[in-house]
């Protein structure tokens, strides 16, 4: 199978998905998480394959969604969204809830690699994988965003800190929440995630799957997938307050979310280089 926003290079029981439009810092477009998601099809149907890394080329792992690179406007213009709140929540369960919810229960090992900006979407994919090994001064940003899985990877109170505050936290920060399970320098990460998941490979390929099905089952009796489909009603509502004449942020010139424009201002105010925190 060909693709052409992505890579897929399966290698000695590791397959990885690699996101590739680095020109654009990885953003999201349509047909990239179709691409992604037709990979992991070909990993999980090859049984040759015992783990998966989802990674990116260039600097940065994803900047968010695509809000209209030339490639999506044609797009777009191809295949066009329903006018109104119909077609809005159609593209948007399709893309970021039906895709995240499937690739969090791939029968296989899952391992985000990442480095650069993870903004909003970029979290939003990272975080529907097993695990994330991240370098240390990657930067990452949420909110409420399609698939907010933020409060069952962080402590809620923690979630409510951050996510009130809008603002970029590091690798290593993340690690601390515990959002991230392993940090290391850009440099060597890698080649170190690559190492752990031939580790992880060397496993029966059974036991692993049944391994991740009891995990995910804990977070079912829970209720994981009744919030996610619930607190996507309400990312629909905050996106569609955006709009309202009443909005108290401005909305930035260009393509940039107005949570995301506040984060970066936050970043330069407060932002202590010796620490790496704001």
């Amino acid at each position: 199978m060909s693709y052409r926003y992505i890579k897929f290079e399966p290698d000695s029981g590791v397959a990885r998905v690699i996101l590739n439009r680095p020109e654009y810092r990885n953003a999201q477009s349509r047909k990239l998480l179709e691409e992604v998601d037709q990979a992991f099809t070909q990993a999980i149907e090859d049984d040759s394959v015992k783990v998966i890394i989802l990674m990116a080329e260039g600097d940065h792992f994803c900047a968010g969604h695509d809000l209209g690179t030339p490639e999506e406007l044609a797009d777009q213009k191809e295949r066009p969204i329903a006018p109104g709140i119909r077609g809005r929540y159609r593209r948007s369960k399709d893309l970021y809830i039906d895709f995240t919810l499937r690739w969090r229960d791939l029968a296989k090992p899952t391992i985000a690699v990442v480095q650069g900006y993870c903004i909003f979407a970029g979290w939003m994919v990272a975080s529907a994988m097993d695990m994330i090994f991240a370098a240390d001064d990657a930067m990452f940003l949420g909110t409420n965003f399609q698939y907010f899985s933020v409060p069952w990877d962080m402590h809620p109170r923690k979630a409510k800190e951050l996510l009130f505050e809008s603002r970029f936290i590091n690798g290593i920060e993340a690690q601390e929440l515990e959002l991230v399970n392993r940090t290391y320098p850009k440099e060597t990460l890698l080649e170190e995630s690559l190492a752990y998941a031939h580790r992880v490979a060397e496993n029966d390929s059974f036991q692993l799957k049944m391994i991740k099905l009891a995990v995910n089952q804990m977070q079912e009796t829970q209720g994981f997938k009744s919030h996610i489909n619930g607190a996507h009603m309400m990312h629909l509502m905050s996106a569609t307050g955006e709009r309202d004449p009443g909005f108290e942020l401005q909305k930035p010139e260009g393509k940039r979310r107005p949570m995301v424009q506040r984060a970066v201002e936050n970043y330069e105010r407060f932002h202590d280089p010796e620490t790496g925190k704001s």
